[in-house]
């Protein structure tokens, strides 16, 4: 691999490969920093960017920031690369394809012909060279809808994960938060539960108990127990109600064993959910979850910056047509993602690198509580996300998981943001609000609900 340069004023800035190039590009956070590869001053960075705004797109069909042979991934991007896709840009520089982006030209239906054809180290250089409002304006061009039983990601709706988890399990205090969730009109994405403890009598109990209540209100919404992919696959094989198979994923081979998956492990899981057809509108039955820094934590990272490293895990994503996946923007920790100005970038980052490469990207828009961040912050990024056309957002009771530790979006952070951007639902969602009688002359939920409603579904003596 040829090294990169940059003169500015009297001092000359070297680069020695790609992966010191990409790094160094980098807005600045600490996890690339806390990994020894981030530039050490603002002017490297620019010095950087200046580089990699003259390079050749095609430099990433050559140059593998990841060994093709030592890495299953890298294999994957490599192997699936759509050439014909990739023709119209094939001729650019990065710097001439954020311009291309921002253009007119650049609608949704050449942004959806054009991600087979992008690799994710594409998406992540060309962010790179890119404000925020940049990432906003390009991403909400973009379009990538799926469908279970209910269709997340049409232009001009905001879907949500009700995620109503529990420190014990305790299939009542899930019920009432469930409950609570859809008087707010949340879980038109899924209703689903990080379990406690993760084997496979658990998970199936959990599962029974949320289809039971699908089935009860006749709720057009899928759900899933974000267990372990081979939890799930178990409980499949038991005759379980499996909508969604859940995993965390990465961007690299050795990531993602640390996870305890393979890509033949997912595709075996992807073809039983398949085949309990379950879906009433549409069979895409995957949910990935991915975040910055997974990768370096797990000394799995090769040297990459932890952004394209999680712009490779998109690749993973695609490969197996999700019905959802997020990014659990700030969980990880400050060790990766400092303060709020990091979070928001990394958030607006995943979200466009990931639906430019055509996947449908939701966000966990959340913070830890050792984070330089608070609430004001994250009331930001929902609110950028929401503009920039995210597929869900995810919501817990009063914005804090009482079982992960973490502080995350509330149910009527939501309605409100729904309310202000005119953002509805899914459509079978909302007509089964508007079904039940909840909606308002102006199709409104109401932004504070009788929780009444609650205690008396619960004994049984209402339902929509």
């Amino acid at each position: 691999m040829a090294g990169y340069h940059c003169d500015l004023g009297r001092q000359r800035h070297r680069f020695d490969d790609l992966k010191a190039l990409m790094a160094c590009a980098s807005p600045r956070r600490s996890g690339d920093e806390l990994a020894g590869i981030a530039a050490d001053s603002d002017e490297r960075r620019v010095a950087a960017r200046m580089v990699l705004a003259d390079l050749p797109l095609k430099t990433f069909l050559t140059e593998a920031l990841v060994p093709y042979e030592a890495d299953e991934v890298t294999r994957l991007i490599v192997d699936s690369h759509d050439a014909e896709a990739f023709r119209p840009v094939a001729h650019m520089t990065v710097g001439q394809f954020r311009d291309w982006l921002l253009s007119y030209e650049a609608d949704t239906a050449a942004l959806t012909a054009l991600a087979p054809g992008l690799t994710p180290e594409m998406a992540a250089a060309v962010s790179k060279l890119m404000r925020n409002h940049d990432l906003v304006c390009v991403a909400a061009k973009c379009s990538v809808v799926t469908r279970f039983r209910t269709t997340v990601g049409l232009p001009g709706r905001l879907s949500s994960r009700l995620q109503p988890n529990h420190p014990t399990d305790d299939p009542t205090g899930i019920a009432a938060s469930t409950l609570d969730g859809l008087l707010y009109g949340i879980g038109d994405a899924v209703i689903g539960i990080n379990p406690a403890t993760d084997n496979v009598p658990a998970c199936i109990a959990l599962q029974e108990m949320l289809d039971a209540v699908r089935t009860r209100f006749d709720i057009p919404v899928q759900s899933c127990v974000l267990a372990h992919v081979t939890t799930t696959i178990q409980a499949i094989e038991r005759g379980a109600p499996v909508d969604l198979v859940f995993q965390s994923i990465a961007g690299t081979e050795k990531a993602n064993a640390g996870f305890g998956v393979t890509l033949s492990l997912l595709a075996e899981a992807q073809e039983a959910a398949k085949g309990l057809k379950r879906g009433t509108i549409g069979d895409n039955v995957m949910y990935f979850e991915t975040g910055q820094g997974s990768a370096l934590s797990a000394d799995a990272h090769f040297g990459v910056d932890q952004q394209t490293v999680e712009a490779r895990a998109y690749a993973v994503a695609r490969a197996f047509d999700p019905l959802l996946v997020n990014t659990v923007v700030g969980f990880i920790g400050p060790e990766y993602l400092y303060d709020a100005k990091q979070i928001t970038r990394a958030g607006l980052e995943d979200h466009f690198c990931a639906k430019l490469l055509g996947v449908p990207m939701g966000c966990d828009v959340c913070y830890t509580n050792h984070a330089e961040a608070d609430q004001d912050d994250m009331d930001v990024l929902m609110t950028m996300l929401a503009t920039a056309g995210v597929n869900f957002l995810i919501a817990v009771p009063g914005a804090d998981d009482v079982m992960l530790n973490y502080q995350s979006l509330s149910y009527h952070d939501v309605l409100g943001l729904r309310h202000l951007l005119k953002r509805p639902p899914a459509p079978e969602f909302e007509a089964w609000l508007d079904k039940a009688g909840w909606l308002d002359e102006q199709r409104r939920l109401p932004p504070w609900p009788d929780q009444s409603l609650v205690v008396s579904a619960l004994l049984g003596s209402a339902a929509p």
